[in-house]
């Protein structure tokens, strides 16, 4: 949890909120699969009741350290969509929560075929 003295008291951040706000733009880049393809949500993939379980955040005093595993799709440049993740987490954890975040380390965790899982929403 990250505390802030402010002129009114002190304001704390969790951990999990900060894991929301980078899985969240991490889903926003394109490329990146909102569907694992065999049967479930990137969200169900990783754990319906923890949104945030491929987000890991560690802190040093002022600065924060990311975690992503992602999942992208078939025929993406893995490279490419890794590189836009990194700084989209980056922007909005610094945007939303005025913390300075020194990494966002990007693991690719599996890659799906973008047709099957437009087959299965359909």
């Amino acid at each position: 949890m990250s505390d802030y003295q402010a002129a009114n008291g002190s304001i704390q951040i969790a951990d999990e909120v900060i894991g929301v706000i980078a899985v969240t733009a991490a889903l926003e880049v394109e490329g990146v699969a909102a569907d694992a393809g065999s049967s479930k949500s990137l969200v169900e993939f990783f754990g319906k009741k923890s949104q945030t379980k491929c987000a890991k955040i560690s802190k040093e005093t002022d600065e924060v350290c990311i975690e992503m595993e992602i999942i992208v799709n078939f025929g993406t440049k893995v490279q490419s969509v890794a590189q836009e993740v990194q700084k989209r987490v980056k922007n909005a954890v610094e945007t939303m929560t005025g913390l300075s975040v020194s990494a966002v380390n990007v693991d690719i965790a599996g890659i799906v075929k973008e047709k099957s899982a437009k087959a299965e929403e359909e």
